[in-house]
């Protein structure tokens, strides 16, 4: 599944790129992620509230927020391994349940047939991606894929949309990121790009910052992206 920097150009190009996160934006993951996540802290011990994950854990990869949680104890080893353990368990609950946001796929048809170049920029491992496209039928719309091992630095810092919209061949400031966490949100916008809000994780006003706010992909237009740049 693409995820190689170096692809060639697509040809014309839209007047903008579009760079999806995954887990909130192009399914309502995350809460199966909190389940696991209750799960997972249960069985280490831990217990964190509600708050404390939306500002701590959610949209950051796995090796920082669990390395945060050991006090920066842990090996890399030790680290991905955790990761892996708790990623099992979500796709094991997620498995029967998943599906696309509503509206997406008509989103990506759209995008497609106007050439608009757009990635996924995830923090979420490999096989996270891949179970998700291919669960949801999304496999065959994007050739353009980063997760958590195209990066040395997880959101909020900015380096997966800097390398996605290099991904795509654009410069951050033409891209437009959709994003449903607080760390997501900064990482966005820290790389210069627009950050429509998906309300899938936090209401409008908690995701600071955003240009634009929806609950979903259905009856999203074109021409209000566009305005986004105006």
């Amino acid at each position: 599944m693409g995820s190689d920097l170096n692809i060639p150009p697509l040809g014309v190009r839209g007047p903008f790129g579009i760079l999806f996160d995954m887990d909130g934006v192009i399914i309502d993951s995350n809460p199966y992620h909190k389940l696991a996540l209750d799960k997972f802290l249960g069985a280490k011990g831990f217990y964190l509230s509600e708050e404390e994950r939306k500002q701590r854990l959610y949209g950051r990869a796995n090796k920082d927020w669990i390395n945060d949680l050991y006090d920066g104890k842990l090996s890399e080893k030790e680290l991905l391994d955790l990761g892996t353990e708790k990623e099992q368990i979500w796709r094991e609950l997620y498995k029967n349940d998943i599906v696309p946001l509503k509206g997406i796929k008509t989103f990506l048809d759209t995008i497609k047939e106007k050439n608009i170049p757009f990635a996924i920029g995830t923090s979420a491992p490999y096989e996270n991606v891949e179970f998700t496209l291919e669960k949801t039928n999304l496999q065959g719309y994007f050739n353009h894929i980063l997760h958590q091992d195209h990066v040395k630095i997880g959101k909020p810092h900015p380096e997966i949309y800097i390398n996605c919209a290099k991904a795509i061949g654009l410069p951050p400031e033409k891209c437009i990121v959709f994003e449903d966490s607080l760390a997501g949100v900064k990482s966005g916008k820290a790389a210069g790009c627009k950050v429509v809000g998906v309300t899938t994780t936090h209401t409008p006003e908690e995701l600071e910052g955003i240009d634009m706010a929806i609950k979903d992909f259905e009856g999203l237009t074109l021409e209000q992206l566009q305005n986004l740049f105006k």
